[in-house]
């Protein structure tokens, strides 16, 4: 059984923003669980363990997704969170993608796995990174330095958009140090020849 979902990957200039915001975070709010910045990537669908079989109906809707919508670029809007202000979940760095492709490729990759048998996804799409999980409510303290990171954290105008030209079928593996990741397959996505 393979642990597997499907992703976009990210830019070395927007891992390294990423990095010092991680860094950033680390300091201000220790007590979240902070991700390895190089571990970082956008899921478009998380499909849990996977026998032989699936995965390669996975990998085959991955690439039938993947001919149906050509490269676009997206760029990193700014810190948020999931949950309440007092007990986040999740801080999270949102996305945008101006063409509209991100979406539709979520989209049309949906309809691909579940035309092989996969379940629809229950939660509306919403682009983000994950950078941090928090398993408590936070103190006052903690609330605080959260809103510090948060106003802190800006997005450069300078900082350049990444280009998406493929669809990742990603292998998550779980250890005491966190989830670790390895690319199963690349799909490319449409050129305009196709």
């Amino acid at each position: 059984m393979t642990r597997t979902f499907l992703a976009l990957d990210l830019s070395p200039e927007l891992q390294k923003f990423l990095e010092r915001a991680i860094a950033r975070g680390t300091h201000l709010l220790p007590a979240a669980r902070w991700v390895e910045p190089v571990s970082l990537h956008v899921t478009l669908a998380f499909l849990g363990e996977l026998s032989d079989e699936q995965l390669a109906q996975a990998i085959e809707a991955g690439e039938a997704a993947a001919r149906q919508v050509p490269p676009f670029s997206y760029r990193l809007t700014g810190l948020g969170t999931f949950g309440s202000a007092r007990a986040p979940r999740v801080v999270w760095m949102g996305l945008e993608d101006a063409s509209g492709r991100m979406q539709a490729l979520q989209q049309v990759l949906m309809r691909e796995l579940q035309a092989r048998g996969f379940p629809p996804e229950e939660r509306p799409f919403s682009p983000h990174l994950t950078l941090a999980r928090l398993k408590r409510p936070l103190s006052r303290e903690e609330q605080q330095a959260l809103q510090r990171l948060l106003y802190e954290i800006r997005v450069p105008a300078s900082l350049p958009e990444h280009t998406v030209e493929t669809l990742d079928v990603m292998k998550s593996e779980l250890s005491r140090a966190g989830a670790r990741y390895s690319y199963l397959y690349r799909a490319r996505l449409a050129t305009p020849e196709e």
